[in-house]
């Protein structure tokens, strides 16, 4: 059953603003926390991204949380980001407590180098931050003609061990790029929970009841819908066991072989904004052109595909997708009529423009 909040006020459809405008409060609120021009700028390239592709959880939404930590020196605004190769096919990147999406920007770029020569390459990441969402850095590859493969040790624990009560667990995210030619590529982004904690507070701040089956109570297991209990929560692994399992394997390969943060050791970065986060990823790039020219790939990948939508969907299905359908779709229609920002949303960042001193987000123009 789904529990739904009931009211009689008409809901206000979120005002859309258009990307330049995204990108410039980004990026002015970056540099008045000390970041370089072009590292702001690459910060609000990605997190504009996220917006564009539909994660609307892990793009402008996250801006006052970001400006928090790097206010109170819980983030290096100006790192040293360090690459070591370990061998011909892996490399090891500090990210000196960077921005995540400067540090993850530099271990994709490095795996899709090593790739080019080896085929295949593994980039593990330590000492990062939160880096926006997972799909981000799984679809840098497939632009070069490579599947990506990337996971990260969530910047919060949120989910228990199966059978345990303590949060120990994060939702850590997998991603999958594929490349598909002149096609969209296949990209599947899931949190190893049932719902990314990201959705869960767009839902608190909108004052949104939640669906029934995401979070149970760490007390009794009862469910929590009440958008104000939620810290009393956890959240569900996807598959029962299985979703635990895969966080499980996906925090040791992003966090303990990293040398960075898991399980106890990892720090809330909702509730610390000074400490840092030692935040472990891994970004994988394998280049198709090893197995078979990319043309014949990608011909071969549609038609594949085309079968599988073209299968008769079930009663109250309107169609079937695959995964990535929709993220070309969606950046199209959010570039030509502008990203959907909810009413709160826009307060709190003309809130935060005024503690910086900048421009207010919704007095600016494209």
């Amino acid at each position: 059953m789904s529990v739904h909040a009931v009211t009689d006020t008409p809901v206000e459809s979120p005002r859309r603003f258009a990307p330049q405008v995204l990108g410039s409060m980004i990026s002015d609120a970056m540099r008045s926390c000390g970041l370089p021009a072009e590292g702001a700028a690459k910060v609000a390239e990605m997190m504009v991204e996220a917006d564009l592709t539909g994660a609307d959880a892990h793009g402008i939404f996250r801006l006052p949380q970001y400006v928090r930590r790097l206010r109170a020196g819980g983030v290096n605004p100006t790192p040293n980001i360090s690459v070591a190769r370990k061998g011909p096919a892996v490399a090891l990147v500090d990210g000196d407590n960077g921005m995540g999406h400067l540090v993850m920007t530099t271990a994709t770029e490095t795996a899709i180098e090593m790739a080019r020569y080896t085929g295949v390459a593994w980039v593990g990441v330590r000492r990062s931050n939160h880096a926006g969402p997972a799909a981000l850095y799984a679809e840098m590859p497939v632009k070069h003609g490579m599947v990506g493969i990337y996971s990260v040790v969530a910047s919060s624990n949120h989910m228990a061990v199966w059978g345990g009560t303590s949060s120990l667990l994060g939702t850590n995210p997998l991603a999958v790029g594929i490349p598909c030619g002149d096609e969209p590529p296949v990209v599947l982004d899931i949190a190893t929970t049932i719902v990314s904690y990201g959705t869960v507070k767009k839902y608190v701040m909108q004052d949104k009841a939640l669906p029934e089956g995401w979070l149970v109570s760490k007390r009794d297991g009862s469910p929590v819908t009440d958008p104000k209990r939620t810290g009393e929560g956890l959240l569900l692994p996807i598959g029962g066991h299985k979703g635990s399992g895969l966080a499980l394997v996906l925090g040791i390969l992003a966090g303990t072989l990293n040398n960075a943060a898991f399980g106890s050791e990892v720090v809330d970065f909702n509730a610390d904004n000074s400490t840092e986060t030692n935040t472990g990823h891994f970004i994988l790039a394998l280049d198709v052109e090893r197995f078979m020219p990319m043309a014949v790939f990608a011909n071969l990948l549609k038609g594949q595909l085309d079968e599988l939508r073209g299968d008769t969907p079930l009663p109250g299905v309107e169609e079937i997708r695959m995964p990535g359908d929709q993220r070309a779709v969606r950046r199209d229609e959010r570039r030509e009529h502008g990203v959907p920002i909810p009413a709160p949303l826009q307060r709190q960042l003309d809130e935060l423009a005024g503690q910086l001193g900048i421009a207010t987000f919704t007095s600016r123009q494209p």
